[in-house]
């Protein structure tokens, strides 16, 4: 069993900043990656940022420059500094991990999400 427990959701004004926060705890021995996706009531569920073991990095086009996703392997821990926060960014959070399954594929566990909103 893997679980996902986020935090740091909340209630920002535009232009300013939040961290989230994700901690992995369960049958996990290593992590292919882990990342945040996010979903709004008008859009389908989205990449926000990822990160893999080895420190490598993506980002949605419409978050670069505004957020930055960091980890920490030992404790199976990843965030997510959101900054310049714009009404469009709020959404439901979603943590993501993604652990090996074969050499040649894995497995995504989810978080229950935490609620960003983001007012003008």
């Amino acid at each position: 069993q893997v679980q996902l427990v986020e935090s740091g959701g909340g209630l920002v004004q535009a232009g300013g900043s939040l961290r989230l926060s994700c901690v992995a705890s369960g049958s996990i021995s290593r992590f292919n990656r882990m990342g945040w996706y996010r979903q709004s009531p008008e859009k389908p569920r989205e990449l926000v940022a990822t990160i893999t073991r080895d420190g490598s990095t993506n980002y949605a086009d419409s978050v670069k420059g505004r957020f930055t996703i960091s980890g920490d392997n030992d404790k199976n821990t990843v965030y997510l500094q959101m900054s310049s926060l714009k009404p469009e960014d709020t959404a439901v959070y979603y943590c993501n991990v993604n652990l090996p399954l074969t050499p040649w594929s894995g497995m995504d566990y989810w978080g229950k999400g935490t609620l960003v909103t983001v007012s003008s």
